[in-house]
């Protein structure tokens, strides 16, 4: 399972306005929760080794820009992997699509078109695609990462 993941969230779709050699990666998690020997409970990052339903992943994005000048209108797109149900998008500056990428916004705010021409509100499993648009430039040399669950 992990190969199916590494190369889905590899196709991240790095769209900036200017050519600017901000480079991408990524990692993937499954999050379980184990206790100590006092008995808390915490929650643990482990490779996926084995992915089951009902895992909980978590995608992280890591972006550099090698620069030596600010990155300008920076747009990272990456598509839901199909077998995944988005869970929360780990940023207020994301947004979701449910239709493809044709139309973005905060998930309680979309609407998905049924068959019969009805439409109703955009649930966590119709999410195809998650944003993340840089309103300021990155600046050169500054590293950071976006995550969604």
């Amino acid at each position: 399972m992990r190969m199916i993941f590494m190369a889905v969230l590899g196709s991240a779709i790095a769209v900036p306005a200017y050519a600017n050699p901000v480079a991408l990666s990524n990692d993937v998690f499954v999050e379980r929760v184990s206790t100590d020997a006092e008995g808390k409970r915490k929650i643990v990052l482990e490779a996926p080794r084995t992915v089951v339903p009902g895992d909980r992943l978590l995608f992280v994005l890591n972006y550099r820009n090698g620069s030596a000048k600010p990155a300008e209108k920076f747009v990272v797109t990456n598509p839901m992997p199909s077998a995944v149900q988005f869970a929360e998008r780990g940023d207020e500056n994301a947004q979701v699509s449910v239709d493809g990428g044709r139309n973005w916004g905060a998930l309680s705010a979309l609407n998905v078109r049924e068959a019969d021409g009805t439409s109703r509100p955009a649930a966590s499993r119709d999410v195809t695609h998650i944003r993340w648009a840089f309103a300021q430039p990155i600046p050169a040399g500054e590293a950071g990462r976006l995550m969604f669950r």
